[in-house]
């Protein structure tokens, strides 16, 4: 493929996202719906003008990174604070009930397997698929919404962080029984660790942050050494702890969000993001898409495990935050707003793949479940917003 083909593909992706994303909103739903039906259209699925490519993978996972950074910044540390101990609950239960589904999902299909066998630790692979939740969408749902920095927005986005460090550490889990070259326990230690290290380094970045900060005020060096900070982050984070890159991004985010100037290092972000690299990432889910190989066995299975998959983590999340003092309404925003599934449900599947713990048959099944949870989120959760705020005003007059 000539290197040049490579603007063409952007300038599709782009111009096509941005007219679905338009005719998203006009029909009062999150552009980000709009994105992703346009990867569908221009993919393989459908008129296959533009392919995944290794480009396209790495301009997705610099949207990704950056989404999640502004995400970090747009956070109220102190709710943070708050409301980390609940969604450290709410993640907890968030995983472990989808992965008990997801594992007799596989077993009702292809039959009950004895503890310790290898059909056993492949129906617990598919249910550990549906443990990690893709924060994205939902976070940028939430900002166009408005309602990220509130005390529902918090707590969907710190459950669903935590929800994906749970998310691979049982997937280490699961790979350390099959391969006995893993370790599990390695997995842990540095996950740990790597909040530790977070902790002493966002110290003393904070303080030479604000120390900037309050001699260049409102200076383009702040939000430049801000994103410099954030690829670093996302970088040792993946490199050396072996944590996901977005949770690195995430973090450097949090680091700087007290700062004066965060808001501005924030519209900074969005630029870049809502120029190209967003508009890349959630189009990308779109072509990922292919429906070549699919049978009526695996499109029967592929219908179950999309239900199974949603209703699991509405149930998790919304049950759980209802037992930590949530109402009927915020319980229910929490479970939707954590069923959606992405960039580490791909990860892990392809880890699966890698190891024999999962045929390439049920890749469909779970770009399904991401195309479905990342359409329907933003959709649901406007409409449970938007009763809430009609029911807020009844009230109130």
């Amino acid at each position: 493929m000539e290197a040049y083909s490579v603007f063409k593909d952007l300038a599709i992706i782009i111009i096509v996202a941005k007219f679905f994303g338009i005719v998203a909103r006009k029909c009062k739903a999150p552009q980000v719906v709009g994105e992703i039906i346009a990867g569908l259209v221009i993919g393989p699925c459908l008129l296959g003008w533009v392919q995944q490519t290794d480009f396209l993978l790495q301009m997705a996972e610099i949207g990704v990174i950056l989404l999640m950074f502004s995400a970090g910044l747009g956070t109220d540390l102190k709710e943070l604070m708050k409301t980390g101990p609940i969604a450290f609950l709410i993640a907890c239960c968030g995983v472990f009930i989808p992965l008990v589904c997801g594992a007799l999902l596989y077993m009702a299909f292809y039959g009950a397997a004895p503890w310790g066998s290898e059909e056993f630790y492949k129906a617990v692979f598919i249910g550990t698929i549906l443990t990690a939740t893709s924060v994205s969408i939902t976070v940028e749902s939430l900002k166009e919404m408005g309602k990220l920095k509130g005390k529902v927005g918090t707590t969907i986005l710190s459950a669903a962080i935590i929800d994906d460090v749970i998310g691979i550490v049982v997937l280490t889990f699961v790979i350390g029984f099959k391969t006995p070259d893993s370790n599990p326990m390695q997995v842990v230690f540095s996950t740990v660790l790597f909040f530790v290290f977070a902790i002493v380094i966002g110290f003393i970045t904070y303080r030479v942050f604000k120390a900037v900060d309050a001699r260049y005020t409102h200076t383009r060096r702040i939000p430049i050494a801000g994103l410099a900070f954030c690829l670093a982050m996302a970088y040792i984070a993946e490199k050396y702890f072996g944590i996901a890159d977005i949770t690195g991004a995430y973090v450097a985010g949090i680091i700087l969000c007290s700062l004066k100037d965060s808001t501005y290092i924030e519209e900074k972000m969005d630029i870049n993001s809502y120029m190209m690299f967003g508009p890349i990432f959630f189009a990308s889910i779109g072509l990922k898409t292919n429906i070549d190989n699919l049978n009526m066995e695996i499109l029967l299975f592929s219908i179950c495990f999309v239900i199974v998959g949603l209703v699991s983590k509405i149930v998790g999340c919304g049950l759980m935050a209802k037992i930590c003092g949530f109402n009927g309404t915020d319980s229910l925003k929490i479970g939707v707003g954590m069923m959606t599934r992405g960039e580490v449900a791909l990860i892990v599947s392809q880890k699966g793949l890698s190891v024999g713990l999962m045929s390439p048959v049920y890749f469909t099944a779970v770009i399904l479940l991401i195309i479905v949870s990342s359409v329907s989120t933003p959709i649901i959760l406007k409409i449970l917003y938007a009763k809430s705020d009609v029911h807020a005003a009844s009230e109130t007059a």
